[in-house]
């Protein structure tokens, strides 16, 4: 049997910059307090420490580790907390040195109550600890951690916690690539329409379908935001947005008001065929701009690599199907959404296990095999063209210069989604028949180079630009 993975489980509504290291902590905080409620430990407590670990303690504030602990463990909700509110709840702990929870009760919480540690716990290189203590003595103890795109486990127990999979409760059970094709074959049905029949074991269709909006809603006001917001983004490092101007010298004249009229604008804008580039590019460093600014985006897987899927789906609606609806967008969501959960099987989705080829080499893959089955692809084709986008991200690095999820991962986004279109318009004229490597092989290849890659190329900023290039230098 293997774990089932849902597309709701992939693409995750939630805060930025990082969806380990940000989004995870920040579940994991909420799953504390949530922990200690239950065991009546809640009332008891008048302190609480945190210790992070590794990968998490050493780009922790640079991936706003920290902030979203103090967000956790108010009980606020990274996917619908007010933007706004962010940094006045952080701004008011950090003056106040207090933790206010729902119901009223407050507790100390200073300065020094995140305890950055160097060392990794064996587990995962994404690991924190909550201490909870009564009168100086420590009365609770819960270590989690943070597996990559917003997942979080415990090592005791994170196996109790899989939703396992056959054919008793879902029709079909998919760990590998391979089982997913012979399916669509046997069925004579595509990628999305094997994906949906599985996820309507758990939720209505009017619920897929409400939720799958509400997603694409996300990466569209993310999108629209990001290219009408000049600026420099928070950090430290003075980066300039860019999206911004890229977008006022491609829309024109274009009129709109909202989200939805700006894709119409864009597609009544007559496009060049260099200025296809530019709109992909825009679309996504306008997600990762947002992101790095602590905006919402939706994992996809990650939210290092958010801005690829938006990019290719947005690229489709407005340059290859001026006509496409929210069928379109559905199937799109549903095929990347699987694709991604391979990977998460079979690999990892955690740039502190498998560098950046685990981020933007696993979202350039979904956004290919989806653009392909959209463009008319078969099933097979779909899969070579999830191949393609991996075999060519095979050992990225993870490197962001000082903690940041800015530079290079921003335009590594944009890298990512003009890989994808590639890799789906080579594939839809590939013979799979032809085809030497199959995704699940390039799987297998991307996890064993994982585990061969130096650990200071694994999102913890002591290899590649974020040692030649230092902050101070920028």
């Amino acid at each position: 049997m293997s774990q089932f993975i849902s597309v709701f489980d992939m693409l995750k509504i939630g805060v930025g910059p990082s969806s380990s290291h940000t989004l995870g902590p920040w579940r994991a905080a909420q799953a504390y307090i949530s922990k200690i409620r239950a065991n009546n430990k809640f009332d008891l407590i008048d302190e609480i420490k945190v210790d992070l670990y590794g990968s998490l303690s050493l780009t922790g504030k640079g991936h706003a580790t920290d902030l979203s602990i103090l967000l956790g463990l108010s009980e606020a909700d990274p996917e619908y907390i007010p933007v706004e509110d962010i940094f006045i709840i952080v701004d008011r702990i950090n003056t106040q040195e207090e933790i206010i929870f729902k119901g009223g009760k407050t507790i100390p919480f200073y300065k020094n109550s995140i305890i950055f540690n160097r060392e990794f716990l064996p587990f995962h290189p994404n690991g924190l600890t909550f201490r909870g203590f009564l009168k100086g003595e420590e009365i609770s103890n819960q270590t989690y951690f943070s597996i990559g795109g917003g997942f979080i486990v415990q090592e005791n127990d994170h196996l109790e916690q899989e939703l396992n999979i056959d054919k008793k409760n879902f029709p079909f059970p998919i760990n590998k690539a391979i089982q997913l094709e012979e399916y669509c074959e046997k069925e004579h049905k595509t990628i999305s329409e094997i994906v949906l029949l599985n996820e309507l074991e758990l939720n209505s269709a009017e619920f897929i379908d409400k939720e799958l909006c509400r997603i694409w809603e996300t990466m569209l006001e993310c999108m629209y935001i990001g290219c009408h917001t000049e600026g420099k983004l928070p950090g430290g490092l003075n980066v300039k947005r860019r999206a911004y101007e890229t977008h006022q010298k491609l829309i024109k004249d274009g009129v709109y008001n909202n989200p939805q009229q700006w894709t119409a604008a864009i597609r009544n804008t007559e496009v060049k065929f260099r200025e296809i580039l530019k709109w992909v590019s825009c679309f996504a460093l306008s997600v990762n701009e947002v992101n790095a600014s602590l905006g919402r985006v939706v994992t996809a897987p990650t939210n290092g690599s958010a801005g690829v899927i938006p990019a290719v789906l947005m690229y489709y609606l407005v340059i290859e199907n001026h006509t496409a609806d929210f069928e379109h967008i559905k199937k799109f969501l549903l095929t990347a959404g699987e694709i991604g959960s391979i990977f998460k099987k079979n690999a990892t989705i955690s740039a502190a296990m498998g560098g950046c080829q685990a981020e933007i080499g696993v979202s350039s893959a979904m956004a290919a095999a989806a653009l392909t089955e959209l463009l008319g692809g078969t099933v097979a084709q779909c899969l070579v063209a999830a191949e393609i986008a991996m075999e060519h991200h095979l050992g990225l690095t993870c490197d962001p210069i000082g903690g940041l999820v800015q530079i290079p991962c921003i335009e590594r986004n944009a890298m990512g989604a003009i890989k994808a279109i590639n890799a789906a318009e080579m594939a839809l004229e590939t013979n799979p028949k032809d085809v030497k490597v199959p995704l699940d092989t390039v799987i297998d290849t991307m996890w064993e180079t994982a585990k061969d890659m130096n650990k200071n190329y694994k999102e913890t900023s002591e290899g590649g630009l974020a040692v030649t290039v230092r902050m101070a230098d920028c």
